[in-house]
C-alpha cells in the first residue's frame, strides 16, 4: 500500500492508505493543494463528489477542511477497501459525513439524482488513459439535474491530453497544469465563477 496524508484542515498531517499500483493513481498532494486552495471560499458547507474515488483522498481532504457531505463513488474492490479504512481511520461515519457509491460513476450520480441530491463540487479522476469515460461522465453532470446552482466541476487529466472546452452546457473556464497532470474547471453556461 501506497501512504498519501491529508494535507491541511481537522485531519491536517494524517496518513492515508492508497492501494498499490497504476490503475490507482492517488492525486499527488502538490496537485490537492493546488486544488484546494483554489476552492478554498466554495469548500465550507459544501456537498462533495469524489468520483472514481480510489483510496478518497481528495474527498477526505475536502471533509477536512469542513465540506458539509462527501459522495464517493468508486467500484473497484481493492480501492475501496482502502477508502473505508481511510475513512474509518478519521472517525468519519458513512451516512453522517460521507457516503460510499459501491458502484460505477454513472449508476452513483443516476442514484443521486433520483434522491434529490444538488452537488456544489464535483471531482473526476478516471484513469488518464480514459478520456472518452471522462468525456461521459461530463455529459451526464450537465444533463443530470445533480448540480447545484453555482457548482464546480474539476476533472483530473493528463497534461497531454485535453478534456473538450464545453459539453452540453458545462464550460471549461481554468485549465491548470502541474507536471505531467493537470486540472479542467467547468461550470453551467451563464454560473459566474
Amino acid at each position: 500500500m501506497e501512504r498519501v496524508r491529508i494535507i491541511a484542515g481537522q485531519f491536517r498531517s494524517r496518513k492515508l492508505i492508497a492501494p498499490d499500483g497504476l490503475k490507482t493513481r492517488p492525486t499527488s498532494d502538490r496537485l490537492r493543494e493546488t486544488l484546494f486552495n483554489v476552492l478554498q471560499p466554495r469548500i465550507g458547507g459544501a456537498v462533495f463528489a469524489d468520483l472514481y474515488a480510489g483510496s478518497g483522498a481528495v474527498g477526505l481532504e475536502a471533509l477536512s477542511r469542513d465540506a458539509k457531505h462527501v459522495h464517493f463513488a468508486e467500484n473497484a474492490k481493492p480501492p475501496l477497501i482502502a477508502l473505508r479504512e481511510n475513512a474509518g481511520s478519521l472517525g468519519l461515519k458513512e451516512g453522517v459525513d460521507h457516503t460510499v457509491h459501491m458502484r460505477g460513476v454513472e449508476v452513483a450520480l443516476r442514484a443521486m439524482a433520483e434522491a434529490g441530491t444538488k452537488l456544489d463540487l464535483v471531482f473526476l479522476d478516471p484513469p488518464y488513459e480514459a478520456m472518452d469515460e471522462l468525456s461521459g461522465t461530463l455529459v451526464l453532470l450537465a444533463t443530470l439535474p445533480v448540480l447545484a446552482d453555482g457548482a464546480v466541476v474539476i476533472a483530473e487529466h493528463s497534461r497531454k491530453q485535453s478534456p473538450p472546452e464545453s459539453v452540453e452546457a458545462l464550460v471549461r473556464y481554468r485549465l491548470l497544469r502541474q507536471g505531467d497532470a493537470a486540472l479542467s474547471f467547468y461550470t453551467m453556461q451563464g454560473d459566474s465563477d
